[in-house]
């Protein structure tokens, strides 16, 4: 009796809730095997074929998960074919959980072409031409649009639509997508612009003020640029604004080979004169304007021996200044530097009198352009300028100081009779 009882609870006629319990326990471990010995033996045999491939492509699909991901579609193709052969599932849940699986299918499927295109940007970005043609944006676009096409497809699998009425239902709501997707239709316009006239590479230095950023370009996708600043922060600037706003590259500046120095040394203009017969013999000491010197005491002696003997006075002769020959001296010293890029522009100028002084211009190219090099010969140079300017008999003008002032008060203060010792010279400004 109790036997008899037992084969009846366990009778699948009488308990088909058993049946389906037992049938799902099975589909679910047979899609657990069937994962495990996708990734234990055929995942273990796709890599040992991708490892023959070059370094890069191997690194970069190991990286990414393609294969992974692909091993995935494994388990759900199982549960999408057995589903329908567990005995008393209602026949609802048989459509959702195919729906589902379905679903599931098409999601990894287009996870893994997106991984695949992250590994063919990683390749692509390791060639030199990488810079200038950066893909990466193109393949945000594609990404877009498969992720559009599966929705579309697990639409239509959970409606049991054909895709292509979908897709003329959403004919109609064109004027809503181009609201939805405005800003990826911009930026995609500006990226194909930003490639096609090559305004913007990876690495190059670029200046845009109006969203504070200045520094290198890192980055460059669909939608955003991203730019380290030189202190380290991070500027985000959409693609869009690269075309509407005005912005400075700096790539020209490194393809030249040089860097402008642009500078001006304020010289005090009461220090300018025409310099004696002795002190001009005495400026042939200097190895970099012997040759001037030379040939500019040439031309005048020619020139003042044209003048009548009644306008052979000094006042009507040219003479030799000392800011001339310091001029040509700074422009054979720039000539001779070797940080100095010589194949570029080389010009030492003045410009108009200020009430600060006469500003004397040195223009000219550094032959290295990075940043650290370029401040270190910019200051090298203009560190001997200023040492070497007394020795022409001019003076840098600055403003004076409290210890200037001082100075000056204990020289008009000082007694009648030590009026003839020597008292602190005061500054340029103030002589």
């Amino acid at each position: 009796m109790d036997l008899e009882r037992i084969q009846a609870f366990l009778s699948f006629e009488n308990r088909p809730w058993l049946s389906m319990g037992l049938g799902l326990l099975t589909l679910v471990a047979l899609a657990w095997v069937a994962n495990w010995i996708t990734r234990h033996v055929l995942i273990r045999g796709m890599r040992k074929l991708s490892s023959r491939l070059s370094g890069t492509v191997a690194v970069a699909f190991r990286q990414h998960h393609v294969i992974d991901r692909l091993a995935n579609v494994v388990p759900a193709l199982v549960i999408y074919s057995g589903v329908s052969l567990v005995p008393s599932l209602p026949a609802p849940a048989v459509t959702v959980i195919r729906m589902l699986a379905h679903a599931s299918v098409i999601l990894i499927l287009v996870l893994t072409v997106t991984a695949t295109l992250d590994v063919l940007n990683d390749v692509y970005q390791r060639r030199p031409e990488a810079r200038s043609k950066p893909i990466k944006g193109y393949l945000q676009l594609v990404k877009i649009l498969l992720f559009v096409v599966a929705a579309l497809l697990i639409f239509g699998t959970f409606l049991e639509r054909d895709v292509l009425t979908l897709l003329a239902g959403l004919g109609a709501m064109a004027a809503v997508l181009l609201l939805v997707f405005q800003s990826t239709i911009l930026s995609l316009v500006a990226s194909v612009q930003v490639s096609s006239y090559d305004m913007v590479r990876v690495g190059d230095w670029i200046e845009m003020p109006a969203l504070n950023a200045d520094g290198d370009v890192i980055d460059i996708s669909l939608h955003t640029i991203k730019v380290q600043n030189w202190d380290k922060t991070i500027t985000t600037i959409p693609t869009s604004r690269l075309i509407t706003d005005t912005f400075k590259n700096w790539r020209g500046m490194v393809e030249a080979g040089g860097r402008r120095v642009k500078r001006a040394l304020l010289i005090d203009q009461t220090s300018v004169r025409f310099l004696t017969d002795e002190e001009r013999q005495g400026m042939h000491r200097f190895l970099l304007i012997g040759q001037y010197l030379t040939a500019k005491e040439q031309e005048l002696k020619v020139w003042n021996e044209k003048l009548v003997e009644r306008s052979r006075e000094a006042v009507n002769q040219r003479r030799v200044t000392n800011l001339g020959t310091f001029r040509a001296y700074v422009e054979q010293y720039l000539r001779s530097h070797v940080m100095i890029n010589q194949h570029l522009t080389i010009m030492v100028r003045q410009l108009d009198p200020t009430p600060t002084g006469l500003p004397l211009e040195i223009y000219c190219f550094t032959a290295d352009t990075s940043w650290e090099t370029y401040e270190s010969t910019q200051a090298d140079i203009f560190d001997h300028l200023l040492a070497i300017l007394p020795e022409f008999g001019l003076r840098v003008f600055q403003q004076p100081s409290g210890a200037d002032l001082r100075a000056s008060d204990r020289r008009l203060v000082a007694p009648a009779g030590r009026a003839h010792e020597e008292q602190p010279r005061p500054s340029a400004a103030l002589r």
